[in-house]
């Protein structure tokens, strides 16, 4: 069955010719036909309220129809919709018509034979307007719904492990118990130093096994009170607490740094050694209580040190007056 509500609009400077399309659409029982007499005042109609059809002369002064699909195609992209455009035309050369299809313009109704084509064309439009509209609504509901997902995951989906995200989130907690409790905060920033050498060398499958190899090292070489997350492509953080300070230092991490460094990775490209970097950024609840930013900046400057140095290194964050 026809959509006789099917939203039309016809532009045509001739007004004879536009009434003779207006009678064949409300005698087919169309009931929402608006017809104009040129382009920029068709613009604003489709502005003021969006049609499924357009159905415009070629040849009109001001603008013509090629000129007005073009604008008609700017506004569809702004408004997240689809107008299916069809020409009204004596030029039947392959040139002309190939040009107008290039521009965006959907059909073709010859004026000499108009009567007897327009209403299956309508026919034709309506299902390809309703259906270029639906996966239209159906695609801006995913991408929305792709962002509500985005915005609370919390899960890295390669390792599984938590992701930058949830680190930021548990940072915070764990640096307002110590800030309550007394004690450290600690956050040991792991980087895999020769990453991009081995990126070079094997394909993304490969590299997708060594950091789901490291997630699972680092999984087993953690206490179960701590928290890891994968927080950059190559780089892990282990967040925990420590009652009292004098436990939180590099040692008490010695075992994750030997655990990574000196044991290579099973991988179908065989085995894999990696060469991580690791820096302890401690936070103790005695000197203030920095901000998530501050522990991050200085974890980052410490791991810089660490690559060049080679060795397990210790760092503090700077407490901004206001923290």
């Amino acid at each position: 069955m026809p959509n006789l509500d099917l939203p039309i609009l016809v532009v045509d400077d001739a007004k004879f010719s536009s009434m003779v399309v207006g009678r064949t659409l409300r005698n087919a029982g169309y009931r929402d036909v608006r017809i104009v007499n040129n382009a920029p005042e068709a613009l604003q109609l489709i502005e003021q309220r969006p049609v499924s059809v357009l159905i415009a002369d070629w040849l009109m002064p001001e603008m013509d129809g090629l000129e007005l699909a073009d604008q008609v195609r700017q506004q569809d992209e702004q408004n997240n919709h689809y107008t299916y455009v069809i020409l009204l035309t004596a030029r039947e050369s392959v040139e002309a018509l190939s040009e107008a299809f290039d521009r965006g313009v959907d059909d073709f109704i010859y004026k000499s034979d108009m009567t007897k084509q327009l209403i299956p064309r309508i026919f034709a439009a309506d299902r390809m307007a309703d259906r270029q509209n639906t996966l239209l609504r159906a695609n801006s509901l995913l991408i929305e719904n792709n962002r509500e997902l985005e915005s609370t995951n919390i899960i890295d989906l390669e390792t599984g492990l938590c992701n930058t995200k949830y680190g930021r989130e548990r940072l915070n907690k764990m640096l307002r118990h110590a800030e309550s409790r007394g004690g450290s905060s600690a956050y040991v920033l792991c980087g895999i130093r020769n990453w991009q050498e081995l990126k070079r060398k094997h394909p993304p499958t490969v590299m997708s096994e060594l950091a789901i190899g490291i997630a699972r090292r680092l999984s087993t070489l953690i206490r179960p009170i701590d928290a890891l997350c994968r927080v950059g492509d190559n780089q892990f953080a282990i967040i925990a607490y420590f009652p009292t300070s004098d436990h939180c230092t590099t040692t008490a991490f010695r075992r994750v740094f030997d655990g990574i460094n000196h044991k290579a990775l099973k991988t179908t490209a065989g085995y894999i050694s990696v060469e991580a970097g690791m820096v302890l950024c401690k936070a103790d609840a005695q000197k203030g209580t920095p901000s998530i930013q501050e522990v991050e900046r200085a974890a980052v400057q410490g791991l810089v040190d660490a690559y060049d140095t080679r060795r397990f290194t210790e760092t503090a964050p700077e407490v901004s007056a206001t923290a």
